[in-house]
């Protein structure tokens, strides 16, 4: 079986030590992955710091070329990268294609960011003492970012780290989920066919508590950007210092479901926002709550359709949900189900598990305090709760450490901006599901949810630092 090195300034660095990859669905081993360790990621920020140099001086238009061409080799290469999506992070394929043309775009956009770094000029005269002087200001790179990426998407949020900082100029060393590392071998790839400088893009491997103070500590790192728990961001933010930081992490995604809404036009789409990727997404819809009038109608639709969902081989293209990213994470699930079960819920449909694979799970009678609602299930599991008005809906949507995505259907605007204004959280979509992502959106969370926010242009912004001028035009 072959072993995949390490990533080091455009050389591939094979380790003694590694751990075997294997398939989350049937356990097939995929290759052995070589574990960096600290020296590693020092080698891989000094090149990243060398490089520097060629990309901040590099010109927008030819770092706008460079991004281009990766959107452009990924489009060659669609099928041959969602199978190993499918593979390694055990994405079913129809789901992974969809992943790549989201990247394709990612990467797209990125180009076009590159063009877009604009400054402002500041009227000087606007208070005393401004008279005959010129302003205006300018973006400049930061120079090493740190990217620590989770599995869940490991093409998609792996661009939403390197599109916006090789936008903006800087260099980037990336640290994979372990599970899902072979993606970012193939980016790397990638980018270095489109034109990308040696040492702007490096890649290491293994274990995140082993080479998180190497990554994060360094003083030639001006930014980490990680996407992953609440419990790790905490630590990252600590150990950071000054060091400019972007936290994507947790959520227990709610909706609000008003009598108004049609139940049959919505369910299905409700369906879809729980159990894509068997609910292993930041903003998966976790969790329903709908008008007591139309509870009872909606609970029984939304458990019908989801019995229509097909559990099996990520590679069959009929699969709707194929295993969790491991059998820990579906014991876990478990474990939390019958928890849930003995404080007094009741399981409307699924909860069971055959190894990795779990089935797609209703909850009902739930509670705010059960670890299915208040946590992060990152399962697919989903809770159906009933409520009387809409302050009530409101105020148990907020009652939560996070606040990502969160979402509200109704045909009454007022309502609608009710809830736009009184939600707690970074994104409130409005007559859909809180699992609706465009990938040139502000994205990013409030309390627990994260700190900082990504979206391209958004990010572009967090990875570049204002600089101000004045001048004075007369002595």
């Amino acid at each position: 079986m072959k072993t995949r090195g390490l990533l080091i300034n455009g050389k591939t660095v094979e380790k003694e030590r590694t751990y075997p990859l294997r398939s989350p669905f049937d356990g097939e081993l995929l290759a052995n992955i070589s574990m960096a360790d600290e020296q590693d990621v020092e080698q891989a920020i000094e090149g990243a710091h060398s490089a520097f140099e060629i990309m901040s001086k590099m010109p927008a238009y030819k770092r706008a070329e460079i991004l281009s061409k990766v959107s452009d080799i990924l489009r060659s290469r669609k099928e041959e990268m969602a199978q190993v999506i499918a593979k390694e992070a055990g994405k079913p394929i129809g789901t992974a294609r969809g992943e790549i043309d989201r990247t394709i775009v990612t990467y797209q956009l990125a180009a076009e960011e590159a063009k877009r770094i604009y400054g402002e000029t500041i009227p000087m005269d606007a208070a005393p003492g401004g008279e005959n002087r010129l302003g205006f200001t300018w973006r400049e790179p930061l120079g090493v970012v740190t990217a620590i990426s989770p599995f869940n998407f490991p093409f998609n949020l792996v661009a939403h780290k390197l599109g916006p900082a090789f936008a903006a100029g800087n260099t980037i060393v990336l640290k994979p989920a372990e599970q899902t590392p072979l993606s970012a071998f193939y980016i790397a790839e990638i980018f270095k066919q489109a034109g990308l400088p040696e040492g702007a893009l490096s890649v290491v491997t293994g274990s995140g508590k082993e080479l998180s103070d190497a990554l994060i500590t360094d003083e030639r790192v001006k930014k980490v950007t990680f996407t992953g728990s609440a419990a790790v961001g905490k630590l990252i933010k600590e150990k950071a210092g000054l060091r400019k930081v972007t936290l994507e992490l947790g959520s227990n995604s709610g909706l609000i479901i008003e009598p108004d809404v049609p139940v049959e036009k919505i369910v299905q789409r409700c369906v879809d926002g729980a159990f894509g990727f068997a609910g292993q997404v930041c903003i998966s819809l976790q969790r329903i709550y709908v008008h007591q009038s139309i509870y009872q109608e909606f609970s029984e639709q939304f458990i019908e359709k989801a019995k229509g969902l097909k559990t099996g081989d990520p590679l069959d293209e009929t699969t709707d949900i194929s295993a969790m990213i491991s059998r820990e994470e579906a014991v876990r699930i478990e474990s939390w189900i019958e928890e849930a079960v003995d404080q007094g819920a009741s399981v409307g449909l699924g909860g069971t598990r055959e190894g990795s694979v779990f089935t797609p799970t209703v909850m009902l009678d739930v509670t705010n305090d059960m670890a299915v609602s208040c946590q992060e299930t990152f399962a697919p599991v989903v809770s159906i709760v009933p409520y009387e008005n809409l302050d009530d809906a409101i105020h148990m949507v907020n009652d939560s450490v996070y606040g990502l995505n969160v979402a509200i259907y109704t045909q009454n605007i007022n309502n609608a901006m009710k809830a736009a204004k009184e939600l707690q959280a970074g994104g409130v979509i409005i007559n859909d599901i809180p699992t609706f992502r465009l990938d040139h959106m502000p994205y990013g969370g409030v309390k627990e949810s994260g700190y900082g926010r990504e979206g391209i242009k958004y990010a572009v912004e967090e990875m570049t630092e204002l600089k101000f001028v004045t001048i004075k035009t007369t002595f």
